[in-house]
């Protein structure tokens, strides 16, 4: 567990966010008017965000932002009924909180975690302090045994996230209400250690965090350089995100798997100490009783933009999933659209294929161009996407979206 009161430093330059990097948040960008944002915390819970750091079947992570007069903050959490007295039921969790340390202030993170739930089993909770309290929000436990769902995958978001990506995950929430979580592919966001940034991402969010829980990888872009020698996961990270610690050892919460109802959910840090995360792999994927296996990490391992390539992570990766059976495996950072096996393209409504099929996909507005070389049976340029996955026992359908809600691609894997 991540220790009580931490404080940590995060410096912002908030001219980066101007030079280099992107649009901003704040004014005209060539994505057209942007929103003023003030990323300022106050004592009434924000940015709630709901994870896991263990069995999706029996426990869930929430965390929320408060500024630092709330020293001490609160959880509650009671079976939903359809009457209003069921917060009379309700229990109190206390939080832990970390103090991050902002480039105007302080701001305290909360969580909480719930456990000893009941599987499948439909609840609300709020968060708070004697400063005032959230709304109450639903979640549902996962089954905990095979059992069908659906999620979404969304791959970079990075750029203009409040006024470009709002209307991605808007559009994916319409089109799977009953998602049981999210995958983020990295780069959620431009400069990690921006806080108008990340305030722009849970803008975009807003109360969908609160109710589907997310499962995000750290890309490229949530590692800044604090020395010219020396990149560093974004503070941010472990302050807002509470994940699992069962990862290799200094990669904690950016490397880690779950299991939610028969599949196996493997996050990989693309960004450094690959070799360690390969043995890693090997351990998670030789001895899993699920009977799908997802991995997602930022960086492709085939890549899909012009002049881009990552051969050592392939070497290293690749033959990993090919050996275990990996199913699918989800990645960002090129920008564009790509599906495929690795091998020569072939049909591209492609059926009853076998995998791994590997995913390159964007949702944020920054667009780049689709390499000559063409490894790809599907491919596209200049499109927000998201994924919407369905598992079903012996069946995986995958279907992507463009934020319009046109069907762009799908395929089914069939064990």
């Amino acid at each position: 567990m991540r220790p009580l009161a931490r404080c940590v430093g995060a410096a912002i330059v908030l001219a980066l966010c101007l030079v280099g990097c992107g649009p901003s948040e704040t004014g005209r960008s060539r994505y057209g008017p942007g929103a003023a944002l003030d990323p300022a915390p106050g004592a009434f819970p924000d940015r709630i965000i709901l994870t896991w750091s263990g069995d999706p079947a029996t426990s869930q992570s929430v965390t929320w932002r408060t500024d630092a007069t709330v020293g001490k903050a609160f959880a509650e959490i009671a079976p939903v009924t359809a009457g209003p007295h069921f917060y009379k039921e309700s229990v109190r969790t206390t939080a832990e909180t970390t103090r991050l340390r902002l480039h105007r202030g302080q701001a305290c993170y909360h969580a909480a975690v719930f456990t000893g739930l009941e599987p499948g089993a439909l609840y609300a909770y709020r968060v708070g302090s004697d400063r005032g309290w959230s709304e109450w929000f639903h979640f549902r436990t996962a089954e905990g045994r095979e059992h069908p769902f659906r999620f979404i995958y969304f791959g970079d978001a990075q750029n203009n996230v409040f006024a470009m990506w709002s209307r991605v995950i808007r559009a994916a929430y319409r089109q799977a209400p009953d998602a049981r979580f999210m995958i983020h592919g990295g780069d959620l966001v431009s400069l990690g250690d921006s806080d108008l940034q990340w305030a722009g991402w849970f803008r975009a969010g807003a109360w969908i965090n609160g109710m589907v829980p997310s499962i995000p990888a750290a890309g490229n872009h949530e590692y800044y350089s604090r020395r010219r020698d020396e990149r560093t996961l974004t503070r941010h990270w472990q302050a807002q995100f509470t994940l699992p610690e069962n990862g290799v050892p200094g990669l904690e919460e950016s490397n880690y798997y779950l299991d939610y109802d028969g599949v196996r959910i493997v996050v990989l840090d693309s960004n450094r100490d690959l070799d360690p995360q390969t043995e890693w792999l090997r351990r998670v994927l030789s001895d899993r009783p699920q009977r799908w296996t997802i991995a997602v990490f930022h960086h492709p391992v085939y890549s899909a933009a012009k002049d881009r390539d990552n051969p050592e992570l392939r070497a290293l990766w690749k033959p990993v999933f090919d050996e275990y059976g990996v199913d699918l495996v989800l990645q960002g950072h090129d920008h564009t659209y790509a599906r495929g096996t690795g091998h020569q393209a072939g049909d591209p409504a492609a059926t009853g294929i076998r995998g791994p099929v590997y995913i390159v996909s964007v949702s944020g507005p920054k667009m780049y161009e689709l390499p000559e070389d063409r490894w790809m049976d599907r491919a596209a340029e200049e499109m927000q996407l998201f994924q919407v996955i369905s598992v079903d026992h012996d069946a995986l359908h995958y279907a992507a979206y463009t934020v319009d809600g046109a069907l762009f691609d799908e395929f089914d894997i069939v064990k």
